[in-house]
């Protein structure tokens, strides 16, 4: 048996789950600091309501891990948390204050291509509002990006378009209706593949050379030169994408962060679920191939599921960590510190120096023994390799006359201490 980890998994080591702890914790921070409460949601879910929101020509059907139980039941692996929370507000909806606000930050899983900062096994972190429309809310979740990268110090570009838009303009094109889906999942490759390959994939959906013209171009304006040709137009999806996009801009122009965010006509990420504006976001530097933040709003996919009459308006955006993982691995911060704040190492004092590592940890410390009797040299070159900043040696006579000893391993300054009033640790620690 050839012992490894599935393809796109990983193990992580102290030093690299370090980093994805700050991660986790800078988000989750900010996503309080918004209002935001922490649910969570089963990874195993029924296949059905997994593939329910999308075209057979969807790359996500294919990258959905396939299972089924003992009861014969297809279920598969929730590839994201968007559908799992729809799932969630449509089983608890008498339980909830709308609108709600919540953030889930679990693993997900897609049968998908690898590459850096994408893997087949990742945590997503998520964020979703609700019971508000409108763009406001869609301006404050984009706040939300800014802050949260400025915070992880990643300078960061955030894309932005609305499907009604796009939409609009396949209509306008003269495609048929039954074709916008699949010309979205095409255009949203349009940056990513030449202008011959982009072509030709329209071409297999029997597109006409007139209809292929008419789509290059419309996905070629700004945002004013769209504004400017439709200003009359009886097309209500562009009238309304318009709307949406127009109302972004002026919201991200009032709170100052229009800076980094740019609107891109033929974005139009994957999920079909997406109604109005989507967000996806990128590091400015281009070290990851791909985006590092999404989302947008989806309005129609727990209506759909609730079905009880009411309208339920949803917009969220996501975190992918692995990819957030990639830009800040080397970064030489997590060198500079040991999770552990007081190394004790025992000279035949195993059971005193145990009580006083659990009275250190009662005051917040975190604290490690020296367990394996070994010469004092290598116990305080393990501490100065692993840059523990401060180190107690309890030997016999520090129990006899009551003191200890606190010596700091970057600057060689040592203090003491009375065994019995270890409080005064604070003013020096």
């Amino acid at each position: 048996m050839k012992i490894q980890n599935v393809k796109g998994g990983y193990d992580f080591l102290p030093k690299e789950q370090k980093i994805r702890n700050y991660i986790n914790d800078i988000l989750k921070e900010i996503f309080e600091q918004y209002g935001f409460e922490s649910i969570e949601t089963p990874i195993l879910c029924y296949y059905d309501i997994l593939s329910d929101k999308y075209d057979e020509e969807n790359d996500i059907l294919n990258e959905i891990y396939k299972l089924s139980d003992q009861g014969k039941r297809k279920l598969g692996l929730r590839y994201d948390l968007t559908v799992p929370f729809a799932k969630f507000i449509a089983l608890n909806k008498n339980q909830i204050k709308f609108p709600f606000k919540r953030y889930e930050m679990a693993k997900v899983f897609r049968d998908g291509p690898v590459r850096v900062g994408r893997d087949r096994e990742f945590t997503q972190c998520d964020v979703d509002v609700v019971g508000l429309s409108g763009q406001l809310i869609e301006a404050e979740l984009l706040s939300l990006f800014v802050k949260a990268f400025n915070r992880l110090n990643i300078d960061i570009l955030i894309k932005y378009n609305s499907r009604n838009l796009m939409t609009g303009l396949i209509l306008e094109s003269g495609v048929d209706s039954t074709l916008i889906q699949n010309i979205a999942t095409i255009i949203d490759k349009k940056d990513k593949i030449s202008e011959i390959e982009f072509k030709d994939k329209l071409i297999e959906l029997g597109l006409t050379q007139k209809q292929i013209n008419n789509i290059v171009n419309y996905f070629s304006l700004s945002l004013e030169e769209l504004n400017n040709i439709f200003a009359n137009t009886s097309n209500e999806k562009i009238k309304i994408g318009l709307q949406e996009l127009n109302n972004l801009q002026k919201y991200l122009k009032d709170i100052n962060i229009s800076s980094v965010c740019y609107f891109s006509s033929s974005l139009a990420r994957g999920q079909n679920y997406y109604t109005g504006n989507v967000f996806e976001v990128y590091d400015q530097k281009g070290i990851i191939n791909g985006s590092i933040g999404a989302g947008g709003r989806y309005d129609k996919m727990i209506t759909e599921f609730i079905n009880d009459g009411n309208e339920y308006p949803t917009v969220g955006i996501s975190f992918g960590l692995s990819a957030i993982y990639e830009l800040l691995k080397d970064n030489t911060m997590f060198n500079d510190k040991s999770n552990v704040d007081i190394y004790i190492i025992p000279i035949g004092t195993e059971i005193e120096s145990l009580m006083l590592a659990n009275n250190l940890r009662d005051l917040g410390y975190n604290v490690e023994i020296e367990w394996e009797t070994k010469k004092l040299k290598k116990s305080l070159d393990y501490a100065n390799k692993e840059k523990i900043p401060y180190v107690i040696i309890l030997g016999e006579n520090e129990i006899k006359n009551n003191t200890i000893i606190i010596k700091n391993m970057f600057n060689n300054y040592s203090i003491e201490l009375e065994l019995n009033n270890l409080i005064k640790i604070k003013e020096y620690i």
